[in-house]
């Protein structure tokens, strides 16, 4: 028995170094809680504008996905499932136009999907806030990265479904002729998308 061994056995300090890695093992195991996207109260919303008309807006509804969280760990990722035929303008003959195949061609790519692959938080330690979210959005067959701002998110627990949330509101800007929707981009209607995304999650 080395030296060592035989001071610790002696002073019975093994149950507290078992106790510490105890501690330090669970500490390391913990993982953010999962999160079930709640369809409706997440959406995709954009404008468009078109031949310096007033912006036309409209959106993509019905969004499913996960989201797992962790705020104390700094940790979070989130996967959206966006159903092109949601789609929805208030113009119907609009909307056939958006999903039909000179734009996002809802018969050959029915779904959109953004996973995310970064979180930022902000540098306040007793309670860090997101401030912007890295992924990438597959859409019309093509997977390009983007980035969320964060203008709010927040977990609590719902008063009357008496359920943890997670919800927020996310801002971006794509254009979308790097996904090859590129139907009149210089004849009017405008190539850059501005993205206003809702989401709402459930705890598992």
């Amino acid at each position: 028995m080395s030296i060592l061994s035989f001071i610790l056995k002696k002073s019975n300090i093994y149950p507290l170094l078992t106790l510490t890695l105890l501690i330090i093992s669970a500490a390391h195991s913990s993982h953010a809680a999962s999160y079930t996207i709640n369809p409706a109260g997440t959406h995709v919303r954009f404008a468009i504008e078109r031949f310096q008309s007033p912006d036309t807006a409209g959106g993509f509804y019905n969004v499913q996905g996960q989201l797992q969280y962790d705020s104390s760990l700094k940790t979070g990722n989130i996967s959206l499932v966006i159903p092109i035929s949601s789609l929805n303008t208030g113009n119907k003959a609009f909307n056939q136009t958006l999903t039909g195949p000179s734009f996002f061609d809802m018969q050959r790519f029915p779904l959109a999907r953004f996973d995310s692959n970064k979180w930022y938080f902000s540098q306040d330690k007793s309670r860090p806030m997101v401030t912007k979210v890295d992924g990438h959005l597959t859409l019309h067959g093509e997977t390009h990265p983007i980035s969320l701002t964060a203008t709010k998110f927040d977990c609590y627990l719902h008063p009357a479904l008496k359920k943890d949330i997670c919800g927020g509101d996310f801002t971006a800007m794509i254009d979308r002729t790097k996904w090859n929707i590129d139907k009149y981009a210089w004849f009017g209607v405008t190539k850059n998308l501005h993205l206003n995304i809702q989401v709402e999650a459930t705890k598992q």
